[in-house]
Formats: structure tokens, C-alpha cells, sequence
């Protein structure tokens, strides 16, 4: 049997290829997922695709499917290889409505994270160290880009996330008194020693600036991670964002500390 495509000059490859944009996913309201494992990690979370474009007419999809050949579905992934499967997907609602918090609370604010290969790290360490929420504000990268849903290996569907500004940040954490806290080379308390056992909302900033004026205003303190003298000037975001959410998952998990 023929593939539905075999043209990379087909309207919906050509609408694909705009799809890797953020203005054209933000104007339509969808996003891309790449990847058997990952589209079947959304399927699971429950969410529905609106297509679903694959070279093997043989796989095992949800919905409306399109059969396309090899070479025209790696034209049109964002990646050198499609992997077979490339679906489209409704955006995710990332207001602060749709946020809920688990006990204690310990959320992940990220502030200014620009590269989304960080931003989709942090959404998976987020997730494996229990936080219950993560919250993105500033001049953040897309949630919904592909590479961010790449390294959120899936966590994307499942962890509850928003993009807002500080004043709303602020706002929906002082109403549920969750105190913020700020990561920084040069915090007040060394990491080693603070108490992370209450309901807390860890602060990480931009990866070439650090926390900003306003974000070190909303913060009740600052956490220094002890480092051991080197030419970096400090740890990558997402990995102080792990270095933090695991001591704080330690700490919940042996209340002795």
C-alpha cells in the first residue's frame, strides 16, 4: 500500500516543519512529539493527538493517522532522524489555575531559563524528587519546544507546570504559604545546613545571570551549594535545580536529617 505522503512540498509536512517555531505552535495552540517513547508517555498521561504521522503502516497509534516514507518524515523532524512517529499534539494548560501543590509543598520556580534543553531537565528532576508543582517566569523557553519535550523524557505530560510573571508567582505562592527560596553562588546559608523540610519553593535563575533584582526581592533567603575551589563560577541550572529538589527529597524522606 502507497503512504498517504511522499512529498516533502505536502501542506500538512510544510505545516510540520512551521510547527518547530514557537509562534506558529503558539498561534495554532499545538505542539510536536518525536518518538515512539514519547508519544506513548503522553498517550498514558491522557492526552489525545490530533495526528499522528508515521513511515510504518503496521504502528500501533491513537486517532487519525497519516503513513508517510521514510525520507519526507525526516525532513520534516527537528532532528536529523524522526524516529518513525511525529504527532501533533493540543498545548498544555500552563496557567497558575491548574496548579495543585503536594505535602509539604516543594515547588521548582525556574526564573529567565532560556536554552529549553534546560528547561525540560529540570521539568524531569522536578518530577523524580517529588515536587508537586513547577513554575516558570520571565523570559523563559517554550515548554512545548521540542527539544525541552525531548529532555523532559515525558515529564512534560504529567508534572503540573506554569509560565507566569513574578507577581503572579508571588501571589499564588504567598496565598498557600510556601516560602521562596533563592539559589546562588553566593547565598547566606550553605545548602549542607539548611532546613528544606517545610513548604518551600526553590528559586533557580537564568543560566548566565543567576537570580535577578526581583526574584532575590521575593526571597525569604538565598542557598549557597558548597563547591569545591575551580574555574566555574557555578553550577549548570539544572543540575543546582537537582543538586536542591534531592537534598530537599533527603531531607522529607529522614526527618532526622
Amino acid at each position: 500500500m502507497a503512504p498517504d505522503i511522499s512529498s516533502s512540498s505536502n501542506e500538512r509536512i510544510r505545516r510540520l516543519i512551521r510547527l518547530r517555531e514557537r509562534r506558529h505552535r503558539d498561534a495554532e495552540g499545538v505542539f510536536l512529539v518525536e518518538g515512539d517513547r514519547l508519544y506513548r508517555r503522553a498517550i498514558a498521561s491522557g492526552l489525545v493527538p490530533e495526528v499522528t504521522f508515521v513511515h510504518d503502516p503496521g504502528r500501533d497509534t491513537v486517532g487519525t493517522r497519516v503513513t508517510v516514507t521514510p525520507e519526507v518524515l525526516d525532513r520534516a523532524s527537528y532532528r536529523a532522524r524522526s524516529e518513525g512517529l511525529i504527532a501533533v499534539f493540543p498545548q498544555l494548560d500552563l496557567r497558575l489555575d491548574g496548579l495543585g501543590t503536594n505535602a509539604p509543598p516543594l515547588t521548582l520556580v525556574t526564573e529567565a531559563i532560556e536554552k529549553p534543553g534546560n528547561l525540560g531537565a529540570m521539568m524531569r528532576t522536578a518530577a523524580a524528587s517529588g515536587a508537586g508543582s513547577m513554575i516558570c517566569v520571565g523570559r523563559t523557553a517554550d515548554p512545548h519546544n521540542p527539544n525541552a519535550v525531548r529532555a523532559s523524557t515525558g515529564s512534560l505530560f504529567d508534572m503540573p507546570l506554569a509560565v507566569t510573571d513574578w507577581p503572579g508567582a508571588a501571589a499564588w505562592l504567598h496565598e498557600r504559604e510556601i516560602e521562596i527560596v533563592g539559589a546562588s553562588p553566593d547565598g547566606t546559608e550553605s545548602l549542607w545546613v539548611a532546613d528544606l523540610t517545610g513548604p518551600i519553593a526553590i528559586v533557580i535563575g537564568s543560566e548566565d545571570r543567576g537570580l535577578s533584582d526581583e526574584a532575590r526581592s521575593r526571597c525569604s533567603r538565598t542557598l549557597a551549594i558548597p563547591q569545591l575551589p575551580s574555574s566555574a563560577d557555578s553550577l549548570n541550572a539544572s543540575v543546582a535545580a537537582g543538586v536542591i529538589l534531592f537534598e530537599a527529597m533527603r531531607q522529607r524522606s529522614h526527618p532526622s536529617r
